[in-house]
């Protein structure tokens, strides 16, 4: 079995970061969440019976907040920034990162997923769309890009042994 933390490689002040910038993963999620209840506002777009929608949101959003703490936990434990705009200093593959390359992302998607059937939002469901392509197209390529640079030994490994998303 490998070690699920790699050893710390202390960041110089100029180092390299993976997500840099405006397009960040927080904001890509909060904006697409205020368009979609917007949409939601202007067009009442009921999708799903309350019946269903109630208790599959709340379970959605549950489960998005215990994911999130778990691998937010999992950096804190070996010492790396969670932000994407700081260097990281160690590689994770403990916690959700032994199934997800992406858990916190996962988390992110879960939680509109939830939110989008609390209210009952079908434009919610289509921005998550839209949150999912941006995910997949620009932020996760970059982060990718970065850590194979940063670890790749460790990178490579994780990357051939785990998938993206789920």
């Amino acid at each position: 079995m490998t070690n699920s933390v790699s050893s710390k490689i202390p960041a110089p002040p100029d180092q390299p970061v993976a997500n840099p910038g405006l397009v960040r993963p927080p904001r890509i999620y909060l904006a697409t969440i205020v368009l979609g209840m917007l949409g939601h506002v202007l067009w009442r777009d009921n999708f799903v019976s309350r019946v269903i929608g109630l208790p599959a949101g709340a379970l959605l959003v549950g489960l998005s907040v215990a994911l999130f703490v778990a691998a937010t936990r999992a950096f804190k434990a070996a010492g790396t920034p969670v932000p994407g705009n700081q260097p990281a200093t160690a590689f994770v593959r403990s916690g959700p990162y032994r199934f997800s390359r992406n858990p916190i992302y996962l988390a992110f998607s879960l939680l509109q997923l939830g939110l989008a059937l609390l209210v009952n939002s079908l434009t919610m469901v289509m921005t998550l769309a839209l949150a999912v392509a941006v995910m997949a197209l620009v932020v996760i390529p970059r982060e990718e890009r970065y850590l194979a640079q940063r670890f790749p030994s460790e990178y490579s490994a994780h990357k051939a042994s785990t998938r993206r998303w789920l």
